[in-house]
């Protein structure tokens, strides 16, 4: 019965984004574009919402506590970051709510971790999460097609680590993103807004130490299955942080933001992140069943590869005539 639940997940989130666009429900909440955006039209950024719903539909049938752990923190930020969507709150106040949610989770679903620096680390880190996955939402299909991907993958490292409740929430998590992914990929119809993409950001932290938790992947896994979004998020807010400059505030200095300006476009670069996510998380899945050497040796070598591609997009940017960061092709 619980292969079926992915499937609901998918169902609901689909009739539910049909129901968004088809009638004037939460029209209001609209993505407005502005010198910062990437698309050029209002969009709705009430996808998220269906994306949850979608999932929580899928895994709210399986009878584990760590649903409760994983759902207490979900509500809380689904209902802060739709007050942020619909009227805007003060980064004081978000950041709270953020907060908040990452403790709630290590207190109540990492029981095993004793020490009360590490505890705090944990925090920081879904803390970081949080906001990574909403910073990284700027461009059609990205965020909503890593959902699917990186979910994916920790359905599969749970079945493999023998974690299977795990494993089900993480894949309808997967197949609702991939009901969003339709009406997301470029040009999209609808947009996740912060209550999806802070809440998924959540999920991306939550289950992937809940799986390290359990024993289902060691604690770089979900480090490495996020990793095009870690690394993109924190090289471009460390340098954004170091300029002095308000890293809360939009902009579009991130490097997939950078490869839809200097021409690939929403489709490809998109495409292009998913080849990357792909990659990085069937190499973890591969490295889990390997010795601590081996292991390592994949880290090395991916932060080798991600040193290449940012050299790579800093040259074809030295290329371009002055004017061509400003093109967006759509």
């Amino acid at each position: 019965m619980q292969n079926w639940f992915p499937l609901i997940s998918f169902a609901v989130t689909v009739a539910l984004l049909e129901l968004l666009l088809r009638t004037r429900l939460l029209q209001h909440v609209r993505d407005i574009p502005n010198h910062r955006s990437l698309h050029v039209h209002p969009v709705p950024r009430t996808g998220g919402i269906a994306l949850l719903a979608g999932a929580a539909v899928g895994f709210g049938f399986l009878n584990q506590p760590d649903i409760l752990y994983l759902c207490l923190p979900v509500v809380l930020l689904v209902g802060v970051s739709f007050l942020d969507d619909s009227y805007g709150l003060l980064p004081k106040w978000r950041f709270l709510a953020h907060l908040i949610a990452a403790v709630l989770f290590v207190a109540l679903g990492l029981p095993s971790v004793a020490t009360l620096f590490f505890q705090i680390l944990l925090v920081l880190a879904v803390t970081w999460m949080i906001n990574l996955y909403n910073f990284m939402d700027g461009s059609d299909g990205l965020a909503g097609g890593m959902a699917v991907i990186g979910f994916s993958v920790y359905g599969l490292g749970g079945l493999l680590g023998g974690v299977h409740e795990l494993a089900m929430v993480s894949f309808c998590i997967a197949a609702a993103a991939a009901g969003f992914l339709i009406y997301n990929f470029h040009p999209a119809k609808i947009f996740l807004g912060d209550a999806g993409s802070i809440p998924l950001g959540f999920l991306a932290a939550a289950i992937g130490l809940l799986g390290w938790e359990k024993g289902a992947w060691p604690l770089w896994f979900p480090a490495l299955v996020f990793s095009p979004f870690l690394v993109d998020a924190t090289l471009t807010l460390s340098k954004r942080l170091i300029r002095g400059e308000r890293i809360w505030m939009a902009h579009k200095e991130h490097y997939y933001q950078l490869l839809v300006q200097v021409g690939f476009g929403h489709r490809r670069t998109a495409l292009f992140e998913y080849i990357l996510m792909l990659a990085v998380g069937i190499s973890a899945l591969w490295g889990c069943s390997r010795s601590t050497v081996e292991q390592y040796g994949i880290l090395v070598i991916w932060g080798g590869v991600y040193w290449l591609l940012v050299i790579s997009l800093k040259r074809l940017q030295f290329k371009l005539r002055p004017g061509a960061l400003h093109h967006v092709q759509k």
